[in-house]
């Protein structure tokens, strides 16, 4: 991945991207795709380009010319750290994965890390941190718990909520640039760089509590979470976690926000085969997108 993967190296490639960005703000997908695609026929590497480009291209109603940039993208480097095979998944020319490229998430939110609470919670009303603690001391009322493993810990907002209510605190991120926002606070114990589905060799557990806020959205599959909770609870440990609900049959959606959505009846089920019983289940919504509220559940359970 070039160091700054937003902008193309060539100059006149760049004044070309600039005008399509204005074109694209006012509407004009069609005339912003036009230009943006003679930027990338000038910085043909240039792929945050061409998935923008694929961007507009969808929005002006091309669908299969937009599959056929990120097509590009993604045959570049399998590893996919633009997510474009996410974006072929979402307009149905792929079946969608378990779980996205790590590589997408953690990018994505490293470049993100430095405004990620501003514009999570100052304008987009973020609110599994807060949802999530309510429902933890409605499952334990002035519980108190040994140690807290934060999965997906970000830049700390649910660590700073548990921190009052733990002896231990850990938190565990892919992304390097949330990890470093989340040590400034002071707030945690140890922190890890790390999927969160796979064991932290320095942690082994137990844990009695493990949460999750507004990370499973990033994941399909959930199983390997769930066995991966279980494992590191001991009997009647909690995991307490957000979910944006999905109405479906289907353990999970991918959505066109890239985000998944999971039908909480099925994951009852799933935790169940780890050990874990349901103790609370609410519909709320986490946040908005794009003017809207985005329908979750908060759902806790407790170890066999």
């Amino acid at each position: 991945m070039p160091a700054d993967r937003h902008r193309p190296d060539d100059p006149l490639a760049d004044r070309r991207a600039a005008y399509a960005e204005g074109l694209a703000t006012d509407g004009d997908f069609a005339a912003a795709a036009d230009l943006m695609r003679q930027a990338v026929e000038i910085a043909p590497g240039w792929h945050a380009g061409r998935m923008r480009l694929g961007e507009w291209l969808e929005r002006a109603g091309e669908r299969e010319a937009a599959a056929g940039e990120y097509e590009t993208v993604l045959a570049s480097d399998p590893a996919d750290p633009y997510g474009a095979g996410l974006k072929l998944a979402a307009l149905g020319y792929r079946e969608a994965p378990a779980a996205p490229p790590p590589a997408f998430v953690a990018g994505l939110f490293d470049q993100y890390a430095h405004r990620f609470e501003d514009t999570l919670v100052g304008r987009l009303g973020y609110r599994a941190p807060d949802l999530l603690l309510d429902a933890i001391r409605a499952a334990r009322p002035d519980a108190r718990f040994a140690a807290a493993l934060d999965l997906g810990c970000g830049t700390g907002l649910m660590g700073e909520r548990l921190r009052g209510a733990c002896d231990r605190l850990v938190g565990v991120d892919l992304s390097a640039g949330m990890l470093a926002e989340a040590r400034r606070k002071g707030i945690y114990d140890a922190l890890h760089l790390g999927d969160v589905a796979e064991p932290i060799e320095s942690e082994p557990g137990p844990f009695d509590l493990v949460v999750a806020a507004d990370v499973l959205t990033y994941l399909g599959d959930l199983a390997p979470v769930l066995a991966r909770a279980s494992a590191l609870l001991p009997p009647g440990g909690l995991l307490a976690f957000t979910v944006e609900a999905s109405a479906g049959t289907e353990p999970f959606e991918l959505r066109p926000s890239l985000r998944y959505a999971h039908a909480p009846p099925r994951l009852v089920e799933q935790a169940a085969e780890h050990g874990l019983h349901l103790l609370s289940d609410a519909r709320e919504p986490l946040r908005r997108d794009r003017g809207e509220p985005v329908g979750g559940a908060v759902m806790v359970f407790a170890k066999a």
